[in-house]
């Protein structure tokens, strides 16, 4: 399936890298980061060439320049290594630092999601693995523990700063709030549509129309 290619501007709120809890630290001998980084490298690379099923540990090890028990001294299995790499290119497009302004901030939400699938690795490299985080649970719970559980903490922020600004209602439900922002875009991942500004603006103000502060009725005069 094909996404239209879009130009994305910034959004209106500046974004920090949420740094996701990396894989238990090596034993023995010292990790070199070159040899990490060749090592993540072929993996993306293959990822997006094969898919996950094609992929392989002696395939990488060949594109990376080293041996295959080089990788099983970092990581178990293929699938370790597909997670660390999914760690690694979420992380930039989580959090949502504040502003003071909401419609802002829910929309860096959506930027965010939108951005790190049109714009960057991430976005290859998550259509290749879809399946995988529906119907592996060796990739798809730890996926939804770290990168889904981050993103929820973050919109479960904007959520709190718009409830005590006013500017939502204070039963404003952060999780399902998530799905709002956030679910849109994947859906358009999985079947299609563009993904860009103006349908971020959309997604937004629904969200807000959705979760105002309710006005209360204006009583009527009672009738003589």
């Amino acid at each position: 399936m094909n996404i239209p290619a879009t130009t994305v501007r910034p959004a209106t709120t500046d974004v920090a890298t949420v740094e996701l809890e990396p894989l238990p630290p090596l034993r023995g001998r010292p990790r070199s980061d070159r040899i990490h980084r060749a090592i993540l490298d072929a993996t993306r690379e293959l990822l997006v060439q094969d898919g996950f099923t094609k992929l392989r540990l002696e395939r990488v090890a060949a594109r990376a320049g080293v041996g295959k028990a080089t990788i099983y001294r970092r990581w178990p299995s293929k699938e370790a290594l597909a997670l660390e790499l999914l760690f690694e290119l979420a992380g930039p497009h989580i959090e949502v630092a504040e502003s003071g302004d909401t419609r802002g901030e829910l929309k860096a939400v959506v930027m965010n999601s939108v951005r790190s699938i049109t714009q960057t690795p991430f976005g290859p490299v998550i259509r290749a693995l879809l399946s995988q985080i529906a119907g592996n649970p060796s990739i798809g719970d730890p996926f939804r523990e770290m990168v889904v559980g981050a993103r929820r903490s973050q919109v479960a922020l904007v959520i709190e700063r718009g409830i005590a600004r006013g500017d939502l209602r204070p039963d404003a439900d952060p999780s399902v709030a998530t799905e709002l922002l956030v679910g849109p875009v994947y859906f358009r991942l999985v079947f299609g549509g563009r993904l860009d500004e103006a349908f971020a603006d959309r997604v937004v103000g629904l969200v807000l129309e959705g979760y105002a502060p309710r006005v209360p009725p204006i009583p009527r005069p009672m009738p003589r």
